[in-house]
């Protein structure tokens, strides 16, 4: 019954402001309620009180106790969802796979199904010594990508 209850409260704020957008919402056993929020354009303070204000001012502590943490998405949590892949086009990013690879690279197009990403690598010269730097590509489906995370770099 809780989840109903802030699920529809959350979903309620969210349309509050349709540039954030869920990316996990547990309830533990113990009535502990932990929201994770992103954004299109990043996800302010102020974005998590109005988020968290809009839940507990609409739950009653006589009914049911509880505890309420509503956050942001780390750069470390990695991308979970196709909005977020969306944010980050042009990026770096890391990705490991269902077959066990690992691929970097830019992340250059999304769609609502898989993601595609651009990279240079060294290979052998298909004739005589030496290496050529060559264009290299990989079409990956959301369901065959096990984790990505944004790669950081510092200038």
């Amino acid at each position: 019954m809780m989840r109903g209850k802030v699920t529809q409260l959350l979903e309620a704020a969210l349309e509050e402001n349709e540039s954030l957008f869920l990316i996990d919402l547990s309830i533990s056993e113990s009535n502990k309620i932990t929201v994770i929020l992103d954004g299109d354009s990043g996800v302010k303070v102020e974005d998590c009180i109005a988020i968290s204000r809009a839940i507990e001012n609409n739950l009653d502590r006589e009914e049911e106790d509880f505890s309420l943490e509503v956050m942001s998405s780390g750069i470390s949590e990695g991308l979970k969802i196709p909005r977020q892949y969306k944010k980050n086009l042009g990026r770096s990013l890391k990705v490991k796979t269902l077959e066990g690879r690992t691929i970097e690279g830019e992340l250059t197009h999304v769609t609502d199904t898989e993601v595609t990403l651009t990279w240079k690598a060294r290979e052998p010269k298909p004739v005589g010594k030496g290496k050529v730097t060559v264009q290299k590509e990989a079409v990956l489906p959301y369901k065959e990508i096990v984790e990505a995370k944004v790669m950081v770099k510092f200038n």
